[in-house]
């Protein structure tokens, strides 16, 4: 193990041990008594958050991954530097300030939320995935070819399972930030566990906050260790650091 992921473990593992102290105080308080004297609303609301990051992630996925593949191949790779601008422009903008222009789009409830998360997703996604497919080793596809693979196999066979940990890293980082940003849904009647996170800030209420915010902390743990996991599970030995070091 090196002296970087000997740093990394450690901090983890620090975290996680405060994040469970913190859990066992509150409820200790019994700060999370809302989610069961009304549990019927919270499962309305976190099946909502659920499916705001799920729905954006999703069009995120469907757009970004393609988008990569596109601008990482040699006869189109001219297009990488606008496309690269392009999305960094939208991630630029403030996650409200989005808000606020889908109301005037699209007007007030899921759609904007969604289209919103949406944008905010897409840039991770294409940036680690065209990372990714750009660490792989020429020598490996000119093996390919000389092993008589067409494109189309030298692609599937070679390039997606060497660039996975990259794209997966992306999700990662996409997914987690969408689970906490679709909070701000509450503000444009999206619904989900903002509601209570919004509602326990404006009351001064410890209650609603922890009872909400929580809820999404563990979900976005969740699916971190979730990704991460996938992304040991389907990336071959030894494409991992190089690809890493790309990403980096």
């Amino acid at each position: 193990m090196s002296k970087n992921q000997l740093i990394n473990r450690i901090v983890k593992t620090v975290l996680y041990v405060l994040v469970a102290l913190f859990f066992i105080w509150t409820a200790a308080n019994g700060y999370y008594n809302r989610i069961f004297s009304d549990s019927e609303t919270f499962l309305i609301l976190f099946g909502q958050h659920l499916l705001l990051v799920a729905v954006s992630s999703l069009l995120a996925v469907i757009v970004a991954l393609p988008l990569a593949v596109f601008v990482t191949r040699p006869k189109y790779k001219k297009f990488e530097w606008i496309t690269s601008n392009v999305a960094n422009l939208a991630q630029t903008v403030p996650s409200l300030a989005v808000l606020a222009l889908m109301i005037g789009i699209l007007g007030i409830g899921f759609a904007p939320a969604v289209f919103a998360l949406f944008i905010y997703s897409v840039l991770p996604i294409f940036r680690n995935a065209v990372a990714g497919f750009n660490s792989i080793d020429s020598n490996l596809k000119d093996a390919g070819k000389g092993m008589g693979m067409k494109p189309s196999q030298i692609f599937w066979r070679i390039e997606v399972p060497n660039s996975s940990y990259a794209i997966i890293a992306g999700l990662r980082t996409a997914i987690v930030l969408n689970v906490g940003t679709a909070a701000l849904a509450y503000y444009i009647g999206g619904g989900g566990l903002g509601v209570w996170i919004f509602t326990g800030i404006n009351l001064f209420d410890n209650g609603f906050l922890l009872s909400g915010a929580v809820p999404v902390t563990l979900m976005a743990i969740g699916i971190d260790l979730l990704l991460a996991w996938m992304g040991r599970a389907v990336t071959p030995k030894g494409a991992k650091s190089a690809t890493l070091q790309t990403v980096e």
